[in-house]
């Protein structure tokens, strides 16, 4: 842990069932932490009662790990095993922060799928250098019955695919030196389940070819396929790639830092969290949150500088409050074992902390940079009520969402105090099946969830006439019009390079950004604040109190952003314009109570007079069918409002590409099933919003009223 130059962390990633943690039982035995005879089946890192019955990874686990190169040349592998299912993509988004290198694992019959494209497209966007791992190669030989050519050409199709997507999404000086090719050693083949891998250099050391592999599986000699194991084990390929071609925190820090850091790299703080200093300021990045019953609430995190010791005092800077350090951890899997300090470079449990969210940064230094926010590919547009049986037990249930709400960010739960509804908003209805599982099973709560409901964003598709808003006590007037932001606009908020929230100035990235959009320079300098996907413009002059009241302006209209006027549901896609303001002179006069009232209501009533529409969710989705089956599915997704993209076909198997409501998705599984005889399978590729149609705009704006106990709305678009 003191020798930053033999420290990896590295992160394994792949789409759901490609065997990433049977991988990571390998990597285990080879470090001797698991018996052989248990590697690949025993899911060590699985150690949630629900990820064993589902045989799925529903949450990231770290393990810290010690591997003997060669004899007395040791190296520290902080592993962390990411879930592969899309609704548990948050886990993937907060792991590729705390790490260099991942380990892309991929079903050599399925390739790439649309999760290993989400996830190496994050790990690429936070510049984490990717290797190669093709598994299940058996199936190839035993299911496929590909003779050797035939594999060969397959395989080389699927490295030539990474390839392309790497080229396509790496930052521009990483696109060639992070190709993954055979010779280079940074490809390997194997069957994770059967303990043996094969890269080039292992080949040269041990002998071993293809043809030893082919000849194996195909004599139906199951001691062959055990002297391949004995040759070459999953471990020594996958962990010696990732000491030669997986970087040092010492080297990937100089390059990630500012990808992940938007502070003054000049300062004191920039150059230790540059060169990884030991000596410097700390510096740690709160990756998850862990909830342990003896221990309470444990921060996982990375330290990028500086050095952590038990009893020492931290800031918490985005919560701005002192903590005291209880107590250090590192991870063998499921179980944790204390240290007293740990220097930059290394990954870390701490406990003792109160009030830590996931996403905080802590410090030594009370007024440092916090790291930027971790941004999530996916958005939740799935929600249910959830109520106690028990009525007694609300205020336990409200207990348990608060704290799950803490340990997982793509949860979004809302407790309305007003109607008595507790709503939980996630990615998908599997994500909130495991919610519900959780509260039943660590909290021992009965409960009961209502059926799925989907999250609609509201929006407008013109600009609005100049609405004026008076205070309460008639002395302060506010002029505000609305309009729709370009769909280029809403890219360029999302991306890497603009800030969120109050902005006091635009870099010279966001400046480009916003820009290369379409926006005018002098508008841009007039961002007051951006809230999601909408933004907040100053067009006021020569206002002699503007500097007093604008953030008071601000909260007004963070508030109609989060919860709009036709339905309380989130606002996406607007442009809100302050034009002029008339203020008293009397500093009293022109307080939040007098001035958040009135610029809340001419936000309210600009976005109800520019056309104001709902935008629902839309999956976009990967279905995998026999071509038998093509006409069947593709009527049935035109049938739930579904759009056809794309049809490739591949034999006697057929790729389909379309995008498909929400709404409509929530029994798709089952009908896919019984139009493919069981031999289909869908996946999500990515989520968009689109304009609900006029035609059900009205109904679905009635229910999400009705379920919200607001009153009917008389003026609607």
């Amino acid at each position: 842990m003191s020798q930053q130059s033999r420290i990896r962390n590295i992160g394994v990633i792949a789409h759901v069932d490609h065997g990433k943690t049977t991988t990571c039982d390998t990597l285990l035995a080879g470090c001797g932490m698991l018996s052989e005879e248990k590697a690949g089946k025993q899911l060590y890192l699985d150690s949630e009662k629900v990820e064993q019955e589902r045989q799925m990874t529903v949450k990231s686990s770290n393990v810290n790990m010690v591997y003997e190169l060669k004899e007395n040349d040791e190296y520290l592998i902080n592993l962390i095993d990411t879930p592969g299912h899309v609704d548990f993509g948050g886990h993937v988004t907060r792991a590729i922060r705390a790490i260099d290198g991942a380990i892309v694992v991929m079903d050599s019959v399925e390739g790439v799928m649309p999760q290993t494209e989400m996830v190496l497209k994050q790990a690429l966007r936070d510049k984490v250098k990717p290797i190669l791992y093709i598994n299940k190669i058996d199936r190839l030989i035993t299911e496929m019955r590909y003779s050797p050519e035939e594999m060969q050409n397959h395989l080389v199709k699927l490295i030539t695919q990474i390839n392309a997507f790497i080229k396509d999404l790496a930052p521009e000086e990483l696109k060639q030196k992070w190709q993954v090719n055979v010779q280079d050693n940074t490809v390997a083949f194997g069957a994770s389940r059967e303990n043996w891998a094969l890269s080039f250099k292992r080949m040269k050391e041990t002998g071993l070819s293809f043809k030893d592999v082919y000849d194996a599986y195909t004599s139906g000699d199951k001691e062959r396929v055990k002297e391949l194991s004995k040759k070459s084990p999953v471990h020594k390929v996958l962990l010696d790639m990732v000491i030669e071609h997986l970087p040092n925190p010492l080297e990937a820090q100089k390059y990630r830092v500012p990808i992940v850091w938007h502070g003054d790299l000049e300062s004191d703080v920039g150059k230790s969290l540059l060169t990884c200093n030991p000596e410097g300021p700390l510096m740690i990045s709160v990756t998850n949150i862990e909830i342990d019953p003896q221990a309470g609430e444990i921060a996982v995190g990375r330290i990028f500088s500086g050095k952590i010791t038990k009893g020492q005092d931290v800031f918490l800077i985005n919560n701005k409050q002192v903590n005291k350090i209880q107590q250090i951890y590192i991870w063998k899997g499921p179980q944790r074992f204390q240290v007293d300090s740990a220097i930059a470079g290394n990954q870390i449990g701490i406990a003792g902390l109160k009030n830590i969210v996931s996403g905080e940064t802590l410090s030594s230094l009370q007024d440092a940079t916090p790291f930027e926010p971790v941004k999530h590919m996916l958005q939740p547009v799935v929600v249910k009520a959830i109520e106690p049986k028990n009525p007694k037990d609300l205020p336990k249930l409200i207990r348990a969402l608060k704290e799950l709400a803490i340990y997982d960010i793509t949860l979004k739960v809302s407790i309305n105090h007003e109607t008595g509804e507790n709503l939980i908003a996630g990615l998908g209805t599997l994500h909130l099946e495991i919610v519900e599982d959780k509260l039943r099973r660590t909290y021992g709560l009965e409960i009961v969830g209502s059926q799925p409901i989907v999250v609609y964003k509201e929006s407008i598709s013109a600009k609005s006439p100049e609405m004026e808003g008076k205070s309460p006590n008639k002395h302060n007037r506010f002029y505000i019009h609305a309009e729709p932001l370009s769909q280029e606009v809403i890219d360029a908020i999302n991306s890497e390079d603009v800030p969120t929230g109050t902005i006091k100035t635009m870099g010279p990235e966001a400046l480009k950004a916003l820009m290369d959009a379409g926006m005018e320079r002098e508008e841009i300098k007039r961002i007051a604040a951006i809230y999601g996907d909408n933004m907040f413009i100053d067009a006021t002059r020569g206002i002699i109190h503007i500097g007093e009241i604008i953030d008071m302006c601000i909260e007004a209209f963070n508030e109609v952003m989060k919860a709009g006027p036709q339905a309380k549901e989130e606002v996406r896609g607007v442009k809100i314009v302050l034009d002029d303001t008339v203020l008293h002179e009397d500093a009293i006069h022109r307080g939040p109570a007098q001035v958040i009232p009135a610029v809340r209501d001419a936000i309210k009533d600009a976005v109800m007079n520019a056309n104001p529409v709902l935008l629902e969710p839309i999956q976009m989705i990967r279905v995998d069918l026999p071509m038998s089956n093509l006409s069947t599915i593709s009527t049935l997704i035109q049938s739930k409002r579904g759009v056809l993209d794309n049809v490739k076909e591949d034999g006697d198997k057929a790729v389909l590409m379309a995008q498909l409501p929400v709404s409509a998705s929530f029994n798709f599984t089952n009908e896919l099933r019984s139009g493919t005889e069981g031999r289909g399978s869908w996946s999500l590729a990515g989520e968009t919003f689109r304009k609900l149609p006029k035609d059900l705009y009205m109904s679905v704006l009635k229910q999400i009223r009705e379920r919200k106990g607001m009153p009917p709305l008389e003026q609607t678009a």
